[in-house]
């Protein structure tokens, strides 16, 4: 079995930070690319950022700048630093991980359950 779970989301002001952190943990032998996602209500989940096992980062032309994300290849996670958050920065964010499980030859998506961000005054 693997597991993604995203932990940090929460009800922020405009112009507000939070961190979000993804730990994938279970049967993995090897993570590729990690990526976090996001979907607001109404609206197709889109790409947010995403980073490679070798540290190269890509990032939705709305979130440069102002978002950050990084890997700790060693503890399996991946983390958003989001600063001078808007209210249309509001949605569940979802982590996904791009990992190959022990025993198999082929890679695979695992998504994270979600969390919930907020951005509120």
């Amino acid at each position: 079995q693997v597991q993604l779970v995203e932990s940090g989301g929460g009800l922020v002001q405009p112009g507000g930070s939070l961190r979000l952190s993804c730990a994938a943990s279970g049967s993995i032998s090897s993570i590729n690319d990690m990526a976090w996602h996001r979907q607001a209500p109404g609206k197709q989940r889109e790409l947010v950022a995403t980073i490679s096992r070798d540290g190269i980062t890509n990032y939705k032309d709305s979130v440069k700048g102002r978002f950050s994300i990084s890997r700790d290849n060693a503890k399996n996670t991946v983390y958003l630093q989001m600063a001078s958050l808007k209210p249309e920065d509001t949605a569940v964010y979802y982590c996904k991980g791009n990992l190959r499980r022990v025993g198999e030859f082929w890679w695979n998506d695992y998504w994270g359950q979600g969390t919930q961000v907020t951005v509120s005054s």
